[in-house]
């Protein structure tokens, strides 16, 4: 058995983690299928709708109605404008809202970011590695 140690200290310089998870672009196939192959229902052929595209990080601020107040989240979007906000979870909050409320926090690039406060553990905040079996 060996007994590793780190040369120098370690130290953190922040309390927050990132995560970043892969979402995808969208599909590239503008088709819904059954599970025979026979086509079901159709995509649009454009991605954007007034300025977003789903997978959007928006913010909106619905001044009156079922979902009055201000809403965070992804947004799903529709041809009519009128769209849908979801969470973190995929899980839709809001739906119907009028796209003249959005404002656009984060374009989709094909990852979902969250920061996750406190994620390092406080035995790692020590000045250097504990040593470890191998």
């Amino acid at each position: 058995m060996y007994r590793v140690y780190a040369p120098n200290p370690v130290s953190f310089a922040t309390d927050q983690v990132i995560h970043i998870k892969a979402k995808g672009r969208g599909k590239y196939s503008r088709t819904n299928l059954d599970k025979y192959g026979f086509p079901l229902s159709y995509y649009s052929r454009q991605k954007t709708f007034f300025g977003f595209q789903t997978g959007d990080t928006i913010k909106a601020r619905v001044p009156r109605g079922k979902y009055k107040g201000v809403w965070v989240g992804a947004v799903s979007c529709r041809k009519s404008g009128s769209f849908d906000i979801k969470n973190n979870e995929g899980k839709r909050m809001a739906q119907g809202i009028n796209q003249k409320y959005f404002k656009v926090l984060q374009r989709t690039d094909g990852y979902e970011y969250s920061i996750e406060r406190y994620g390092i553990p406080s035995c790692a905040k020590a000045t250097g590695i504990p040593a470890f079996q191998m």
